[in-house]
């Protein structure tokens, strides 16, 4: 009680002239009771792949991004006053120096654009300092910065790398469905980039967050390449979970939601990035300002495993145990765990054996999901993508062309198979 009492009388004593991040050791009035922070928006960070590294100059032998702008667009979910950034060096193989940074609203609001609004720029900070260096393996979170970030918006942000990263292992999130780009020198408050070169790939970027109301919280997505939105159309926000935000928002204005997936992901092994279960402390239960948790994983799971009935049967079983594990863990945190029914891939060249032994275990697991108990709520994203003719396929209307994946109007499908009532605080 007295360390609250000394919070905050230092808030009061400082409110008339704190605008920003304080320096270390100064009272932070984000620390008050009646707000939090809240991850407006994420990226699940992965180690980028060869195919997945910047083009050349950018890229060079045991060297990446040196005296390099990145520009990145992302839209966030809830709003906020005040915001702070986190950059990502989970899978880097040296430190990130981070030279500058600067958040700035886009030229016509749009995702994607390389251009901000002039004026708009604001400088980030780190502990009050500029520049920052963020060592191998962890992440940096920028000082507070107030900025009225309206929900739904999309945000810029830039920065700059003077020294470059001294390693080839580079952290990433190659499934962007989102345009960045990549421009010489130090152009951080430029509002138009000069010499830029687009990639669609996130880099380094992590987390947004708003301090918000406390009836305020964020909804994670535990999820692969069907909530990473392969399908979907590069910049234009229409993954399921950005359906999902906005069918919803409009009535639950304090609706977050931290999208957490990564193309290639797996439940019980490492992938494209790390498993699940090995992830879920750090993209998951370690978020802030967290309510619920979807997890919509395990075809990748059962796609990689042979098609034998041992092999089956084994994995059927280990995902069992693992949405088990999942759903103790989160529930220690106190949040609300929704478990997905896994969604077809009959008439899929990698996954449809002949003999149907993958689907027998797709049907095990869902028949577990539905019926079990384990989870607090069930989302039947099975029934509202199947065909109901040929209930092993996807709808055709909503099939991408894979047999697997789904097109903007399937995940708009998912989207409304979600109940509203889930998401009320």
């Amino acid at each position: 009680m007295g360390r609250m009492w000394k919070l905050v009388a230092l808030a009061v004593a400082g409110a008339a002239v704190l605008t920003a991040a304080p320096a270390t050791g100064a009272a932070d009035p984000s620390s008050l009771p009646g707000e939090h922070w809240v991850d407006t928006w994420t990226s699940m960070p992965q180690l980028t792949e060869p195919g997945n590294m910047p083009p050349p100059p950018y890229t060079q032998d045991g060297l990446v991004l040196a005296d390099t702008t990145l520009r990145q667009t992302v839209r966030v979910s809830a709003g906020g006053k005040r915001v702070r950034v986190r950059f990502s060096n989970a899978f880097g193989g040296a430190p990130l120096p981070i030279t500058r940074a600067s958040v700035a609203f886009p030229e016509g609001g749009a995702a994607g654009v390389s251009t901000i609004r002039p004026g708009t720029a604001r400088p980030l900070t780190f502990s009050g300092r500029a520049s920052t260096v963020v060592p191998a393996g962890a992440q940096v979170v920028s000082d507070p910065l107030d900025l009225a970030l309206a929900p739904r918006s999309v945000l810029s942000v830039t920065a700059h790398l003077a020294q470059g990263q001294a390693s080839n292992a580079l952290t990433s999130h190659p499934g962007s469905r989102t345009t960045s780009y990549l421009a010489p020198g130090d152009q951080t408050d430029a509002p138009g980039l000069t010499g830029a070169t687009p990639v669609d790939h996130w880099y380094l970027l992590s987390a947004v967050e708003v301090r918000a109301k406390r009836s305020t919280a964020a909804l994670a997505v535990l999820g692969d390449s069907l909530t990473d939105g392969r399908g979907s159309t590069t910049n234009r926000n229409d993954r399921w979970p950005d359906q999902l935000l906005d069918r919803l928002q409009p009535r639950l204005p304090g609706l977050a939601l931290a999208n957490q997936a990564a193309g290639g992901n797996r439940v019980l092994n490492d992938g494209l990035g790390p498993a699940a279960l090995a992830r879920l402390d750090r993209d998951v239960l370690a978020r802030s300002g967290l309510a619920w948790l979807i997890v919509f994983e395990g075809v990748n799971d059962i796609g990689t495993a042979p098609a034998t009935e041992a092999a089956q049967r084994q994995v059927a079983d280990d995902l069992i145990a693992a949405y088990d594990q999942i759903v103790t863990r989160a529930h220690a945190q106190d949040l609300r765990v929704y478990g997905a029914t896994l969604t077809p891939f009959g008439g899929n060249t990698s996954y449809d054996d002949p003999g149907g032994l993958r689907e027998a275990a797709r049907q095990r697991v869902n028949e577990w999901i539905r019926t079990s108990g384990t989870f607090d709520a069930v989302i039947d994203f099975d029934r509202a993508a199947r065909d109901p003719a040929a209930p092993r396929a996807l709808l055709p209307a909503y099939d991408v062309g894979d047999h697997l994946h789904l097109n903007p109007a399937g995940y708009r499908a998912l989207a409304e198979a979600v109940p509203p009532g889930l998401l009320r605080r």
